[in-house]
């Protein structure tokens, strides 16, 4: 399995790659971005299978990445990993197409169990 990671804080990225490996969801790559303009662009090259974005980023923020991979078409399955879970946000998220949405903190056991449907 193919990860992107997409958030502005590199501390962040670090603490949700540590999550994923704690997860124990198989064999995964794990790629990394600071926003979502560089997200698109790994999502070009890498071709993962999930991304993982932020909500607020400087650039092009957690929606706007969102509506980018849809208006591509055959984007891959993305969740929302953000400190911010305002139903409004929820409702966003959702409505752009993403999987599932993880607000911070959380636990790799919060991963497993977002991920895991996503992963069949």
């Amino acid at each position: 399995m193919k990860i992107l990671i997409v958030d502005d804080s590199k501390a962040m990225r670090m603490i949700i790659t540590r999550s994923l490996r704690q997860a124990e969801l198989g064999e995964l790559t794990l790629f990394e971005a600071s926003n979502g303009a560089e997200a698109l662009a790994c999502v070009a090259s890498d071709q993962p299978d999930l991304v993982l974005t932020d909500w607020n980023m400087p650039t092009m923020n957690g929606l706007e990445l969102l509506q980018a991979l849809q208006a591509q078409g055959a984007p891959p399955k993305v969740g929302v990993v953000t400190s911010e879970g305002t139903v409004a946000i929820r409702h966003a998220a959702s409505s752009a197409g993403a999987a599932f949405i993880i607000t911070k903190p959380f636990t790799p056991e919060i991963f497993r169990a977002a991920l895991s449907p996503v992963l069949r």
